[in-house]
């Protein structure tokens, strides 16, 4: 019996420090794999259709839409790990596919002038390797169109069952031709060895040309950080602001829009109530910007709902939902619509949001 034990003992031991290596070597594998971009680094424009309108006119009304599509997995049957649900993977492959074609029948009847996208994967487990930049690239074919990636790992290996690859980013598409288009580094808050398995958060600046002058429009799009303590929403949410004011100092016109996984500080979400054991978002101080810009977020429709359990349309009393992602916008331009556009949350656990928009100056 003792024999028996002992050799029962000496196994465990043998498979539990095999296991210990074999994650020592996964560690040291993706650490030497680590997605390290630049501090800034320019962007591909890609167009199958040059010229359809070289630069945005003053006094030319332009929509401008910005989405969360969580990967076309996030749909209304959708919980999350991290956000107190438990599922990894969220949708199976005809799920994606589903989310994915309806996303981009929503897109189609807004009718947008530029789209900017956040959570759009090229090659990742979660989505199941579909390569969503393609399908929209399809649908905007005769727009411009950039990506900069903001997750790019070759395994995440957590939880159970793990992540696996993820790539995936930020994409804008424009009817207007972009110029140029940078990546801008943000400040990411994590330490290794967390650091490698995490996003690596930025800024893709596209730049348009004002016609008549010799300014652009700067749309930015951003995704900014959700589950840190805090300090990173707070130092990236400074280099927003830091770089909003060098383009004004240069004369430009800007459009900061995304998802900012924050509530402006004038937004009043009485609407929106928030629930113990719920994600809840970070809130940004506008009065740490140029006192010269406006912001604009939909305080009668959310724009986020949580992701600790799938989607229940009979229960919306007691449903956590946020006002999170908006626009930033500068002087010179005259802002003449803005709002959530409700889709109930079917695709993505993101609502579209549209801004209708002019230049004045």
């Amino acid at each position: 019996m003792k024999r028996g034990l002992s050799i029962i003992i000496r196994v465990a031991i043998r498979l539990l420090v095999i296991l210990v290596c074999v994650f020592a070597l996964l560690i040291l594998y993706l650490t030497g794999r680590e997605y390290k971009p630049a501090d800034t680094e320019n962007l591909t424009v890609e167009s199958d259709y040059a010229g359809i309108n070289p630069g945005i006119s003053p006094g030319t009304n332009t929509r401008v839409v910005i989405w969360n599509i969580g990967y076309g997995a996030l749909g209304e049957s959708a919980d999350f790990f991290m956000d107190y649900g438990k599922m990894v993977y969220t949708a199976d492959t005809e799920g994606v596919q589903t989310n994915m074609n309806g996303i981009c029948d929503t897109l189609n009847e807004i009718g947008a002038d530029i789209v900017l996208l956040q959570e759009v994967d090229t090659d990742s487990s979660r989505s199941h390797h579909i390569d969503e930049t393609e399908l929209l690239g399809n649908l905007y074919s005769n727009y411009d169109r950039t990506f900069a990636y903001n997750y790019k790992v070759d395994y995440v290996p957590y939880p159970i069952p793990p992540i696996g690859k993820v790539g995936s980013g930020i994409m804008t598409l424009s009817r207007y031709h972009i110029t140029s288009a940078e990546r801008i580094q943000l400040p990411c808050p994590f330490k290794w060895p967390v650091r490698i398995a995490n996003l690596k958060r930025c800024l893709s600046v596209n730049r348009i040309a004002v016609e008549g002058s010799d300014r652009e429009l700067v749309m930015i799009n951003l995704h900014l950080e959700a589950f840190d303590d805090g300090e990173g929403k707070e130092a990236q949410t400074r280099a927003l602001a830091e770089f909003i004011d060098r383009e004004i100092e240069a004369g430009n016109y800007v459009i900061a829009a995304g998802d900012f996984n924050q509530t402006f500080s004038r937004i009043n979400t009485y609407n929106f109530p928030e629930y113990p054991d719920r994600w809840h978002p970070g809130k940004i101080e506008e009065s740490s910007f140029n006192s010269s810009l406006s912001f604009y977020q939909d305080i009668y429709h959310p724009s986020g709902r949580s992701l600790d359990q799938p989607y229940d349309t009979s229960d919306k009393k007691h449903f956590q939902f946020y006002v999170i992602d908006g626009f930033i916008v500068s002087p010179g331009i005259e802002v003449i619509s803005s709002g959530v556009i409700d889709k109930d949350f079917k695709y993505s656990d993101h609502n579209p949001m549209v801004l209708e928009f002019r230049i004045t100056e």
